[in-house]
């Protein structure tokens, strides 16, 4: 099943209800933390690695959000999901979505970003950090 929402993830088991980890949450938020404070100077040759460094962290935000609510999330679809019918924070949604693609597009196909869509999307990872890092 293809998911389209936070209910069909649910009901796929994509993400299930488990019993909230508050520990775990903060050792995620940790090294959230950490993984931001190791990246290095933004240059052509390594603008994608920086990307894929902050999506990383956005992912370990995420994930400290809903264990913190007491779920267990499979997929990067769903968290976004998660964001849209549950935080029903849309805008926030968009902007995880676009990373989302654009980190697939580097991971599983090899499509590397140029350097000022690397610099863009690098630039909106930091502000979606900016409000996980307020919610979590």
């Amino acid at each position: 099943m293809r998911e389209a929402s936070w209910k069909d993830c649910l009901e796929s088991s994509s993400a299930r209800k488990v019993t909230p980890n508050l520990q775990r949450a903060k050792s995620l938020i940790e090294t959230s933390k950490e993984r931001i404070d190791v990246i290095g100077e933004v240059n052509q040759k390594n603008c994608n690695f920086v990307f894929e460094d902050y999506y990383t962290s956005i992912l370990e935000l995420l994930q400290a959000l809903v264990i913190k609510k007491g779920y267990n999330v499979l997929n990067h679809v769903c968290l976004g999901f998660y964001i849209k019918d549950v935080l029903k924070d849309e805008e926030l949604f968009r902007n995880f979505d676009d990373l989302r693609y654009k980190r697939n597009s580097l991971t599983y196909y090899g499509n590397k970003m140029e350097y000022e869509v690397a610099l863009e999307s690098i630039k909106k990872s930091k502000k979606l950090i900016e409000s996980l890092t307020k919610k979590t």
